[in-house]
């Protein structure tokens, strides 16, 4: 094979897409001020780098839940949030600058950590990228930043002081998209940050008893990052790749009884746990394929925006936060369970490749004179055509490359 169809071989591969399961990982808090004040004990253990055990469960609870789970990785309290980003979420980021769809999720209860987790996370992941376009001087690049929350079931744009909700919107060819939402193209990673601080402001978070600045809303923010070459190279080297990557920030999964919450807090948990609840359907029915039907993800906004990164064309970490407090163990079960399931679920991320005019010609003629010469040597063993050395054929083959 010549090296245009083996770089033909490669590009159809790379379009095609790779099946792979979602890259799932816990990390576990150490006890807080408030459980330490009540005297909690810490209930879990970290035993290696991908098993989380439950110590010293009751003797009746021993064949009602496992003692023990293993995920792709498992970070300990005293494990820092770069490690966490280097292990657990690092290579999925960064799949963005291969022209390949990626998003990053913190998922937990509230006061588990998942906004600190996520923050850092964006961080190092915003710090690679623009490390690899400075390395990469031959491809030219432009990123472009959107920012959303999802409040009590309400969109609403973190670029924007426009407090009206955003509709949805289902495109034939992009699936669901926001309508009117503000997409900045960043001047540098100082603009980046800038924004990043305007949807930190704009975020809406109040008190509760778990958590002096609890997250009320989801928060998905979104890097599109498009490269090409800066000089025509030939074959599939001359395609734009665009992409994008999803920082997701869920708000945590709430028992009344424990956040003391009332009025509008109580509203706003309401609304935040029925859409968990929704993700969690969701997971569950991916996690076996599919197989149980219909897969609920326009029950809410948030399966409905997120629906590529859960079962489509991207890579996607999950990274589970729990705290280790005997006075959690429901809702750190409830957590296991989630990444247990989502660790299950098949993604086939493909590279998003748009090629140039110039590359798309070439391509097309190889591929058609391929198949030309494919169906000419079956034509002449099959059905004894007699094109005399395939002098009828070549002609053809001419014709259409030319």
């Amino acid at each position: 094979m010549g090296a245009a169809a083996a770089g033909d071989d490669e590009l159809s591969a790379a379009i095609a897409g790779k099946a792979e399961r979602i890259l799932v990982s816990v990390r576990v808090r150490p006890l807080n001020a408030k459980e330490l004040e009540i005297g909690d004990s810490s209930d879990w253990d970290c035993v290696n780098g991908t098993t989380i055990v439950f110590k010293h469960p009751p003797p009746g609870e021993r064949a009602l839940f496992p003692t023990s789970y293993t995920f792709d990785r498992v970070f300990g309290k005293d494990i820092g949030t770069r490690q966490v980003y280097e292990l657990g979420a690092k290579e999925v980021a960064l799949s963005v600058v291969r022209g390949i769809n990626s998003s990053i999720f913190a998922y937990g209860q509230t006061s588990s950590g998942k906004t600190y987790t996520m923050t850092g996370i964006t961080e190092f992941s915003v710090a690679d990228i623009y490390h690899y376009i400075k390395k990469h001087a031959d491809r030219e690049f432009t990123l472009k930043f959107s920012a959303l929350e999802i409040y009590n079931e309400a969109v609403r744009d973190l670029l924007s002081t426009d407090p009206t909700p955003l509709r949805l919107l289902d495109d034939p060819e992009k699936g669901t998209i926001v309508e009117k939402l503000i997409e900045e193209t960043l001047r540098d990673q100082d603009h980046l940050r800038e924004l990043l601080s305007i949807c930190e402001a704009q975020r809406q978070i109040g008190e509760t008893n778990l958590n002096e600045m609890s997250s009320r809303s989801h928060q998905i923010l979104r890097l599109t990052i498009e490269s090409s070459p800066k000089v025509y190279a030939g074959r599939d080297g001359s395609g734009t790749l665009i992409a994008c990557v999803n920082f997701v920030d869920l708000a945590g999964s709430e028992r009344a009884s424990q956040a003391m919450s009332a009025g509008v807090r109580l509203k706003e948990g309401c609304h935040i746990n029925r859409s968990l609840l929704t993700l969690g359907t969701v997971i569950r029915k991916l996690s076996k394929g599919g197989r149980n039907g219909h897969v609920p993800y326009r029950d809410s906004k948030l399966t409905r925006i997120l629906q590529p990164a859960l079962g489509g064309n991207a890579r996607t970490a999950i990274i589970c936060t729990m705290s280790p407090a005997h006075c959690h163990v429901e809702q750190s079960r409830n957590t296991l369970l989630f990444a247990s399931c989502a660790k299950e679920v098949v993604t086939n991320a493909r590279v998003n490749l748009v090629m140039s005019d110039k590359a798309l010609i070439k391509h097309l003629q190889r591929e058609l004179s391929r198949f030309v010469n494919l169906y000419w040597r079956l034509s002449s063993s099959t059905l004894g055509l007699g094109l005399g050395q395939g002098q009828g054929w070549e002609t053809v083959i001419h014709i259409l490359r030319y």
